[in-house]
């Protein structure tokens, strides 16, 4: 099948110019001429030309004048211009080429000079043409290749989220008693994560902190109780000593089930957080915690952190073997217990943020 041949609009004031022209070009080309840039202007209003082969020094209307207007229409401004002038001072070809010609060609012109540049220009400007339509598909490409990752993040999200809240449910299912206990302590972890971004405080610690994916995770902290007996779970009286041993195991298996759903997933960075959660909610500052007897810093800030919402929800909800403590009271136990049981900067962060831990108890009282 024979190329479609390209138009070539050849623009000067002189017949034997334009005569010259066309014999050259209409080998390879369509050709339309035109005396004048009025005319010109004319043929374009009909014709949308592969090439402008352009005068300068023409009657009325300049070839530079010319220019300036093919290059402010939005029509004709990607249309490319040689300037075919008499002219051959440097500065006049300085000048064309910056009003937007292309190139600049000077009369007289050897014929297979002209033909040449003419067909070498035409390949560029379809090169750049190819190049602006693979640019325009890949960026389609890609605006459609991140919307895919956005979508695709957002399902490992929510598959996440899923697997989070399906478990941290099983755990309340078996202890019924703590209903609720995931979501207010959820609840406490923001306050404290927001007030220690407020106060400039554990930059390095909390560096690189996901927070929604923090705040998911630690609805698996007390994951280890599916492991415990239920005689000693759903028991309505308080522990014996032994009975309380075992419970306190549920840190420790807590941190292995969460090691077990690792090992089978490569989307595990989220579990990690839970997994810190588990392991160390219940270690204590002064060390006399568990699983590990960890002391002050050596506690990972996660644990030191619910530790405090984790014992705030306890002494503020009702238990069989307890009546649920006030705020107050729950705020002065928790403050009693900075330097030994807390984090005394953590503490000061609670007692700062108390209010908005006793407005997270009131909404659960209305909601019972």
């Amino acid at each position: 099948m024979e190329a479609e041949r390209k138009l070539i609009l050849l623009v000067d004031d002189s017949p034997t110019n334009l005569r010259l022209g066309l014999n050259v070009l209409e080998e390879k080309y369509d050709v339309a001429t035109a005396p004048s840039a009025k005319k010109m202007f004319s043929l374009l209003e009909n014709n949308s030309p592969a090439m402008i082969l352009l005068d300068v020094d023409m009657p009325e209307i300049t070839g530079y004048e010319a220019i300036k207007v093919l290059k402010g229409n939005p029509r004709t401004k990607a249309i490319p211009v040689i300037f075919v002038t008499a002219r051959t001072d440097s500065d006049d070809e300085f000048e064309g080429l910056t009003l937007g010609a292309i190139d600049y060609i000077t009369k007289p012109f050897q014929p297979h000079l002209l033909l040449k540049r003419v067909e070498v220009h035409l390949l560029v400007e379809e090169q750049r043409k190819i190049l602006e339509r693979q640019t325009e598909e890949l960026k389609r490409f890609n605006d459609n290749l991140q919307e895919m990752v956005r979508e695709k993040t957002q399902d490992v999200l929510d598959l996440q989220n899923a697997l989070l809240k399906t478990m941290a449910e099983m755990v309340e299912y078996r202890d019924p008693d703590t209903g609720g206990h995931i979501e207010r302590t959820q609840a406490g972890i923001r306050i404290l994560l927001e007030e220690i971004k407020r106060c400039g405080l554990f930059t390095e610690e909390t560096k690189g902190w996901y927070t929604d994916l923090l705040l998911q995770s630690s609805q698996l902290h007390d994951v280890g109780k599916i492991s415990i007996d239920d005689l000693i779970l759903r028991k309505q009286s308080g522990l014996n000593n032994d009975e309380f041993e075992e419970m306190k195991k549920h840190a420790s298996y807590g941190e292995e089930i969460i090691k077990k759903i690792e090992t089978m997933t490569k989307e595990c960075d989220f579990l990690k957080y839970a997994r810190i959660f588990a392991a160390s909610h219940h270690e204590k500052w002064d060390g006399t915690g568990y699983p590990r007897g960890l002391k002050e810093n050596n506690i990972p800030l996660l644990g030191r952190i619910m530790a405090i919402a984790d014992v705030y929800d306890a002494l503020t909800s009702t238990r069989p073997y307890k009546k649920a403590f006030s705020h107050e009271e729950s705020v002065r136990i928790i403050t009693e217990g900075s330097g030994t049981r807390f984090d005394p900067v953590l503490v000061e962060l609670f007692n700062n943020a108390s209010e908005q831990f006793r407005q997270v108890t009131l909404q659960n009282n209305q909601r019972l």
